[in-house]
């Protein structure tokens, strides 16, 4: 198997994740968070909208990290996002990690609002 290291320039990508931190650019965050290529900061959870319009400018995606499992974010969530022009990506925390660090490689222009496991 051959293997290619990742780069990332000056982006910050998801380092590492436990019960209840995240880890982004040598700097531990606590509770969920929202994170793209300029920075993280924390986030209020799913009725905490504001800061994730605010993207609707930045970004083309925006992954929705669920927890431990996957499972719906609200739906009123949603359609104000995709009314905005955000695509939305609903996932476990994991994968939306996951995910996020895979197309914040290639240049892609996401963000991750994610909620602990």
């Amino acid at each position: 198997m051959r293997l290619n290291e990742t780069t990332y320039d000056d982006a910050q990508p998801v380092e590492g994740y436990g019960p209840g931190f995240f880890r982004i650019a040598d700097e531990v965050f606590h509770g969920p968070i929202l994170t793209l290529a300029s920075g993280t900061k924390g986030w209020e959870g799913y009725g905490d909208l504001a800061p994730l319009l605010a993207l609707k400018v930045e970004i083309d995606v925006l992954f929705v990290g669920t927890g431990a499992e996957i499972s719906h974010i609200p739906k009123d969530m949603r359609d104000t996002l995709e009314a905005a022009g955000i695509g939305v990506e609903a996932m476990s925390t994991p994968s939306a990690c996951r995910t996020y660090n895979v197309l914040l490689s290639e240049g892609r222009r996401v963000a991750l609002a994610v909620i602990p496991v």
